[in-house]
């Protein structure tokens, strides 16, 4: 029996997709459980919608209830984020070159990723020795058009043109907040795509112009590091 061709998705299982996916995203963005109410105010769902695609989360372990009723991300998830860091080996790789900048004086040391068009992830964070901070944790989502990090993700992975500075830390004042600034530089994947960038963050009135020159030289000599040993090509200058 010869076999029929399959029908391409509707737009309603386009739309279910996108609604699941939604809720994953709001479980993750918490550091502890969820409500069913809470999902509700995060997602904009109704509560009978959220069940209704809950159930298929938890079939497929992104997603489970706990014995109180409140909601947490699911087991597929963990192996999700392990594959992930598998491939890029991110941890391995870019955590010791973010807490070695820490430790020469620089600002908070990020790494971000796209998220989606709209935003960017924090992936890996070392705060800085200094008594003040910018409050950013690891899975914090930040704009993707403003700052430096963000900047950098949308010029090479919206954009697909690299920025002029192309291979060198580009600055952010006051851009995502009045009162912080930022030097990020990118990181380049073994497909020559950008997989992220470096960024040193932390409250605007610390970045003077020797600041600046000296964190723009340890950040790009950091992005160029990692790049090697992701398996990248560094561009030249």
């Amino acid at each position: 029996m010869s076999r029929s061709p399959q029908t391409e998705p509707s737009s309603d299982g386009v739309a279910a997709v996108e609604r699941a996916l939604a809720i994953v995203d709001a479980v993750a963005q918490r550091t502890d459980t969820i409500s069913l109410a809470d999902l509700s105010r995060a997602t904009g769902f109704y509560k009978s919608t959220l069940l209704r695609l809950i159930a298929s989360l938890e079939k497929s372990a992104l997603v489970v209830r706990r014995a109180d009723g409140r909601y947490a991300l699911g087991p597929y998830a963990h192996r999700l984020g392990r594959a992930y860091e598998a491939t890029y080996r991110l941890t391995e790789t870019v955590q010791p070159l973010l807490q070695q900048l820490v430790d020469q004086g620089t600002e908070s040391a990020s790494f971000h990723a796209y998220h989606d068009a709209q935003s960017r992830m924090c992936l890996l964070r070392v705060d800085s020795h200094h008594s003040t901070l910018d409050r950013i944790r690891v899975g914090d989502l930040l704009p993707l058009d403003k700052g430096a990090a963000g900047r950098l993700l949308t010029a090479y992975l919206v954009k697909r043109q690299a920025p002029r500075e192309a291979g060198l830390a580009l600055i952010s004042m006051g851009e995502r907040d009045p009162n912080c600034a930022a030097v990020a530089c990118p990181v380049f994947g073994p497909d020559g795509e950008m997989c992220g960038a470096i960024s040193l963050s932390g409250p605007k009135e610390r970045f003077t112009p020797a600041a600046i020159k000296k964190m723009s030289r340890l950040a790009t000599q950091a992005a160029a590091t990692a790049t090697q040993a992701l398996g990248g090509r560094w561009p030249k200058a």
